[in-house]
């Protein structure tokens, strides 16, 4: 607590600049795939969007391109870039290499994580096993990105961190369309993230490195499954099935693919229409409205008449996953 003046106990609040937030906001909705592959908007769409000056909104807008998660577009403004199999098998590679040394390392060091970080890891582990097991995936993105955001910052390292977090970012671009085209996401995504905490907190990072590997094994499982592509394609396979430093012998089979398929097509009573939710669709707006996710730090932009009201083109005929879309299509 540090105070304003004499006797002023209040804390000192700090906040992310606009910038920050515009491009936070902007990260969340592509991982989301709301901002889908190839739409194309200017400063001054977005800097409307959101009720702010062009100055942010070009900033915001340039850091996320220098980034490699916009492209910019002479005199067109910026566009999404489309990640097809082959970016995701080198997000993939890169994401598996890295964890698997840092989890060799703490083992050939004799080192520990920093297990202070461990109540902040569990909050966030039980909100995204919540919100995987909810199915909405404008819940999901923000809150394994968390999650993951931790983990990583165990190592104590801000370099890794924040590559990690870059590829995880990347994974999800690719991910999200083809994510948002099933019409039940509740028990697809992994949700075994208290288990990594578990093990974690027990000090067995053989353990942890295991549960890791079985994560990362399941998504390229699952993407390569809905992307209608070989899992043999995955050339780190081999890090993930074999044994571990710590392990007297490897691990058991994997279960086989069909483990990780999408579930049948929604019945009528489970799809979206009038007066009509998806499963877990309440648990996930009471998720979404207690950890602040969603559009992150910017507030969703208002659909209202006026200067506010500037909307972007070529968006889908209808919103996803039961939230109002931000960039709905121009009228004609």
């Amino acid at each position: 607590m540090s105070g304003n003046g004499a006797g002023d106990t209040r804390p000192v609040i700090h906040r992310n600049s606009l910038r920050e937030q515009i491009a936070g906001a902007l990260r969340e909705e592509m991982m989301a795939g709301r901002l889908a592959a190839g739409r194309n908007f200017t400063v001054k769409e977005i800097a409307e969007l959101y009720g702010v000056s062009a100055t942010p909104a070009r900033e915001a807008l340039v850091d996320l391109g220098a980034q490699g998660l916009l492209r910019a577009e002479h005199h067109r403004g910026f566009t999404v870039p489309e990640l097809g199999w082959d970016d995701f098998l080198e997000i993939f590679e890169s994401r598996v290499l890295l964890t698997d040394s840092f989890y060799r390392q703490f083992s050939t060091r004799r080192a520990l994580p920093d297990l202070s970080r461990l109540p902040s890891l569990r909050r966030r582990a039980d909100a995204a096993v919540r919100a995987a097991r909810a199915g909405n995936l404008d819940v999901i993105v923000g809150c394994d990105r968390r999650f993951w955001q931790e983990v990583a910052a165990l190592a104590g390292n801000r370099r890794i961190s924040g590559y990690l977090d870059w590829l995880r970012v990347q994974s999800w671009m690719f991910a999200a369309p083809y994510l948002r085209e099933m019409p039940v996401l509740a028990g697809v995504c992994w949700d075994r993230h208290l288990e990594l905490v578990d093990a974690v907190e027990a000090r067995d990072l053989t353990g942890a490195h295991r549960i890791v590997c079985e994560y990362n094994l399941f998504t390229a499982r699952l993407l390569a499954e809905l992307a209608g592509r070989p899992l043999e394609s995955v050339t780190v396979l081999g890090l993930l099935t074999g044994p571990l430093d710590g392990e007297t012998a490897p691990p058991a089979p994997a279960a086989p693919a069909e483990a990780a398929a999408p579930p049948p097509p929604a019945g009528p009573a489970e799809r979206t229409g009038p007066g009509r939710r998806r499963p877990g669709e309440e648990v996930a707006r009471e998720l979404g409205r207690e950890l602040g996710l969603g559009l992150g730090l910017v507030p969703q932009p208002r659909s209202v008449h006026g200067r506010f009201a500037r909307r972007l083109p070529e968006a889908p005929p209808e919103a996803p996953q039961g939230r109002p879309d931000p960039y709905p299509a121009p009228g004609r």
